[in-house]
């Protein structure tokens, strides 16, 4: 990091000091938060693209995405905001570096620490997807790690809502690193959390072999690549890499999507598995094609830019070769025309059938059996049994249930033999992350429920009850439901009454809450200055996560009314000064006492009806009881 001469200052309180980065569409800068006495990496869009009301609205999208996520893999968002024209987001700093800047100086990294670094990714893209938002820019770029190993994802910066139909871009082009374009990203289709599991499949891909699988001389022609070249596969560029962990490559940079790993967390799951030292299991065909990539000038560097539409029909095989004979191409023609044909008779998606019995046949066999009858395998599940390993034992839809052509079936294989007892761990009250670590760690497969009714105090991200409960007799491969609330549901405002700014902060963040840019001031008899006397939206408020809470700084003391006294008996007297939090600083008269026995007479200090700050003393003279 270089230091800066202009340490600007945004919203008041965000002085930038150094200079970290720069990207596709903004400045990445080390600044101090004055209010909470932190180090932030605070983001700022390039003044020129301020203008481009395009441009804000990605960038306010990225603000408001990343916000709302609340994951240890994951750079919180804290805040963002607009100042003179340029607009900002204000981040967490992650001491460490990039991926990117990683693979640049050792070039690929072994396979334990390549699949761990995916895991932790594929950990957070799944728990995004869960709540609606598509990363779309997955690349070495935006993936950090921390100087004590963590890794962390960054730059929701063209992420959107999986339910938005809008786009940002200009007609014929969309937004992303060509080099880590999903093939239907490049194409300008919708996109879901499938699509950065391509891309994370290209990062894994790259952290193994020491470069991405296509390059190209422009953009245009790495995501061209992307859709019509097939795949070299990794293990032929590096011999060193597991014939497993290849398979779990190939099957994420599958270009059809039926064939491509459904959710990240499936790929998290094989990633696991591998290193765990377990078989992999097929969870369909997503095989590749043993097609060389030819070499060509490499595109450089990682930046989001606009790419055109890729047009025309995806294929994986090689180029027509030149001086073929015309008669082929005729008969070519006869089969294309006849296969298509049949395809649309086979696959019109009206087409109603039955699911067939696969229970007891082979993953293979059941593969070969379900997309035969037109239908793809969504996903499988290792579950304890006695039936032999790699065997069906069950599906869903059951067999016999009416099934659509295309429609996705999930799989139940056995574990076999490999299934060993275990003690269910309890994992209620943990954060939705650790609890799935801990559960996967025992070899357990986790499911995630999310409900919009919790007890009172229940925070988003922990878990808030589990099926079988801690402590259950169980075997490895069952499956454990999590219950979580819902992102969208709504949960009180955490208590963080006299709180320093900084504990309020953190607890906040806990909740998957901001922290507001302007805090207003109260004085407080209770709470000492500089700590929280309260919050706006208030304490115990339903709120939404990402809701932004300001805090109400204590300032100190109030001034209360000093009470008129005189005239009253010593307990009396006692008793007014402090309902109103003042003491009593009694003085014993020697003259003047006749007939006022135990009352007070005088009231030297201060006036009656004027005002003294909380806790002070006011002298008054009283007579002694005889």
């Amino acid at each position: 990091m270089e230091p800066v001469l202009d340490q600007r200052i945004f919203s008041g309180r965000y002085q930038i000091t150094h200079l970290i980065a720069r990207g596709g569409m903004a400045i990445v800068y080390r600044a101090h938060d004055q209010l909470l006495n932190r180090s932030v990496a605070l983001k700022v869009l390039y003044p020129e693209l301020s203008n481009d009301p395009t441009f804000v609205e990605r960038f306010r999208r990225e603000a408001q995405a990343a916000a709302n996520l609340s994951h240890p893999n994951i750079v919180p968002v804290f805040d963002w905001g607009e100042e003179r024209g340029t607009y900002f987001i204000v981040m967490e700093l992650i001491d460490g570096v990039s991926l990117a800047g990683k693979l640049h100086e050792v070039g690929t990294l072994s396979a334990t620490e390549a699949v761990r670094i995916t895991a932790a990714v594929a950990s957070a893209l799944s728990y995004a997807h869960r709540t609606g938002v598509v990363h779309r820019d997955v690349k070495p770029g935006n993936i950090l790690l921390t100087a004590d190993g963590q890794v962390k994802v960054t730059d929701f910066g063209i992420a959107q809502a999986i339910s938005t139909h809008d786009n940002l871009t200009q007609a014929g082009s969309v937004m992303g690193t060509a080099t880590y374009f999903s093939p239907e990203q490049a194409e300008g289709q919708a996109v879901d959390g499938r699509s950065d599991v391509y891309s994370l499949g290209v990062v894994l891909y790259e952290m193994l072999t020491g470069r991405p699988p296509f390059v190209g001389d422009s953009p245009v022609a790495v995501a061209s690549m992307h859709v019509r070249q097939a795949l070299t596969p990794a293990r032929s560029i590096n011999p060193a890499i597991p014939s497993d962990l290849d398979a779990i490559v190939t099957k994420a940079l599958a270009k059809r999507l039926p064939e491509r790993y459904p959710t990240a967390d499936d790929l998290r799951s094989d990633l696991l598995r591998y290193a765990q030292g377990e078989p992999i299991v097929p969870r369909g065909r997503g095989g590749y094609v043993d097609d060389a990539t030819r070499s060509v000038a490499a595109v450089t560097g990682e930046r989001t830019q606009a790419v055109p539409v890729m047009s025309g029909p995806r294929t994986d095989v090689r180029g027509r070769r030149r001086g073929v004979n015309p008669l082929w191409y005729a008969a070519a023609a006869i089969i294309v025309i006849v296969a298509a044909v049949g395809g649309y008779l086979a696959f019109k998606p009206t087409t109603v059938s039955r699911m067939p019995n696969v229970v007891g046949e082979t993953i293979t066999s059941a593969t070969s059996t379900i997309t035969g009858d037109g239908l793809v395998v969504g996903s499988t599940n290792l579950v304890a049994s006695s039936e032999p390993s790699g065997t069906v034992v069950s599906s869903k839809p059951a067999a016999g249930e009416h099934v659509t052509r295309g429609q996705a079936v999930t799989l139940n294989v056995s574990l076999g033999q490999s299934s060993t007892p275990v003690t269910i761990p309890n994992v209620v009250g943990n954060d939705l992350s650790t609890a799935e670590s801990t559960l996967t760690g025992d070899k357990l497969s986790v499911k995630i429920e999310f409900t919009s009714t919790a007890p009172a105090g229940s925070l988003p991200n922990v878990v808030l009850n589990q099926t079988p409960p801690g402590g259950s007799s169980g075997h490895t491969g069952d499956q454990v439901i999590l219950q979580v609330l819902s992102p969208s549901s709504m949960y009180p405002v955490p208590d963080i009454v006299n709180q320093t700014q900084l504990q309020a902060a953190a607890i906040l963040g806990q909740a998957s809450l901001t922290v507001g840019a302007e805090p207003t001031q109260a004085c407080s008899n209770n709470v000492p200055s500089g700590n929280v006397v309260g919050t706006t939206p208030a304490i115990g408020t339903p709120v939404k996560s990402g809701t932004t809470i300001n805090f109400i700084i204590s300032t100190g003391y109030c001034n209360v009314v000093v009470p008129s006294v005189i005239g009253l008996t010593m307990a009396d007297a006692t008793a007014a000064l402090q309902a109103q939090g003042l003491i009593g600083n009694f003085v014993t008269l020697t003259s003047g006492c006749t007939s006022y026995n135990d009352y007070v007479l005088t009231q030297n200090q201060q006036t009656p009806g004027s005002s003294l700050p909380y806790g002070s003393a006011v002298t008054v003279g009283y007579c002694p009881a005889q």
